[in-house]
């Protein structure tokens, strides 16, 4: 128990820098996660023992992984382990572990009919890289067709749909911000001859 009681101790100090660093204040904080003023204070002074009811809505609102928030030692496997995700017609796997931020998915919709677009809206910012078959992608008044190696960018709040663009299964690479972030592309310009 000494170990638990170590990790626990060190929770409530790495909360204050978590918070320090990203110049949150105890309120911003607060309405963040639903937690109080008064709580989030006596658990960085130490006063309150840390629980996993807390601990979740934190290590979401500081956008790290519940293990960088109490500290916890790494397994010693580098490897990640990716779990499939089904939904809307399409198998998800995400490719980065860590919360907050661009999240990035390989998404690979199976071969067969085509479905009838039904497009969806939320915050964020949304970046797609087809790799194989041809990807239909219905974006407010546009309805496009993307085939290996083209790519699209587009803010989440303008109605989109992804789909077969044939009765072939297709493959591509999608790269989101929840929050709006961009992915930032850098080339360099042609040597001129």
């Amino acid at each position: 128990m000494d170990d638990l009681d170590r990790a626990l101790d060190a929770v409530g100090p790495r909360l204050r820098a978590l918070r320090r660093e990203r110049e949150t204040t105890l309120a911003d904080l607060s309405a963040a996660t639903g937690i109080s003023v008064s709580t989030l204070s006596r658990l960085e002074s130490g006063g309150r023992r840390p629980t996993l009811e807390l601990l979740l809505p934190l290590a979401k609102a500081h956008g790290v992984t519940l293990d960088e928030l109490v500290g916890a030692p790494p397994t010693g496997d580098p490897r990640i382990h990716l779990r499939p995700v089904a939904a809307f017609g399409m198998t998800m796997l995400p490719l980065t572990r860590r919360p907050g931020g661009i999240q990035a998915y390989k998404l690979i919709i199976p071969a067969g009919g085509r479905a009838e677009p039904e497009p969806k809206t939320h915050e964020g910012y949304e970046w797609v890289y087809v790799l194989n078959g041809r990807l239909r992608l219905v974006l407010g008044e546009h309805d496009l067709v993307l085939a290996p190696g083209e790519a699209a960018e587009f803010d989440t709040r303008v109605p989109h749909w992804f789909g077969r663009a044939d009765d072939d299964g297709v493959e591509f690479l999608s790269l989101f911000g929840s929050q709006g972030e961009r992915a930032h592309l850098r080339a360099r310009p042609r040597d001129r001859e």
